[in-house]
């Protein structure tokens, strides 16, 4: 069902990075749902594929591209965004969703697992914003959002040594949107910039971080509430849709932890 205020969107072009699974999944169904023309972007693309010919079976107004890319490389960001150019005209919403966590803590990690969360964490989320933005001013795009899909990492600091070098990286990501939220000022633009930073979503995060074991990973999801993917789509959506004057600069969604002898509860703080 089309929402109020997403009709000027449809048709028009977003990117969403990290698309093939978890949120980046949930935002590019949801885009599509509202009759947008979204290119999904990941190192592997099976599972965009079929995200995208669930998509046209479901009959959804809107259209899933799957493009392959590494965003650990500049030079296949660059690429795809000069194919997004010649196929497509350009990017008119860039949502930077993809991330990655390692289990390097700050006394013993490794260099280069360091480098894996900083490259994709942040330069790529740089690079895309750059080139999104260049290509919105090149055609006069002066409507367009970029919204950074962050995390509550960048907001605090747990007591969890794996986390604390992503949780860098996304202390990074809260800067450099207010950061970007300023230079659009500056430019006299009327781009939008958002930061939405949910807590714990129930996704193969954490299965990823610790994959070498998986009741550790599963025990992250066990002992709360969590987020859904849908949950942080639905965030996006808002921020999307709100007037052209309008500007969600954080929307950040909490989960609630569970209490003993309390049934379980979810609530989230409003976009």
């Amino acid at each position: 069902m089309a929402r109020a205020g997403m009709e000027r969107w449809r048709d028009r072009l977003a990117l969403v990075t990290g698309a093939s699974a978890g949120i980046g999944a949930a935002v590019a169904r949801a885009l599509v749902q509202q009759g947008l023309k979204v290119v999904g972007c990941a190192r592997t693309v099976g599972n965009i594929e079929e995200l995208a010919a669930e998509c046209k079976s479901a009959g959804y107004p809107g259209t899933l591209i799957p493009f392959r890319c590494d965003l650990s490389n500049e030079e296949d960001i660059l690429s795809m965004f000069s194919a997004i150019r010649c196929q497509h005209g350009g990017v008119d919403i860039c949502i930077n969703n993809a991330g990655l966590a390692r289990t390097d803590t700050l006394l013993s990690g490794s260099t280069s697992g360091w480098k894996d969360m900083f490259n994709v964490n942040v330069l790529a989320l740089c690079i895309c914003t750059r080139e999104a933005y260049q290509s919105m001013k090149e055609r006069k795009v002066d409507d367009g959002h970029i919204i950074h899909i962050n995390s509550m990492s960048g907001h605090r600091v747990v007591p969890l040594s794996v986390a604390h070098f992503y949780s860098a990286t996304k202390y990074a990501v809260t800067s450099l949107t207010e950061g970007l939220r300023q230079e659009l000022r500056e430019a006299q633009t009327h781009i939008r910039a958002t930061c939405i930073s949910p807590g714990v979503v129930e996704t193969q995060f954490a299965f990823r971080l610790y994959d070498k074991d998986s009741e550790k990973a599963a025990a992250i999801y066990e002992h709360i509430k969590c987020l859904k993917p849908e949950d942080v789509a639905e965030a996006v959506i808002y921020a999307l849709s709100t007037p052209p004057h309008v500007q969600v600069s954080l929307a950040v969604a909490v989960h609630a932890l569970e209490k003993p002898n309390h049934p379980q509860r979810r609530r989230a703080g409003r976009p």
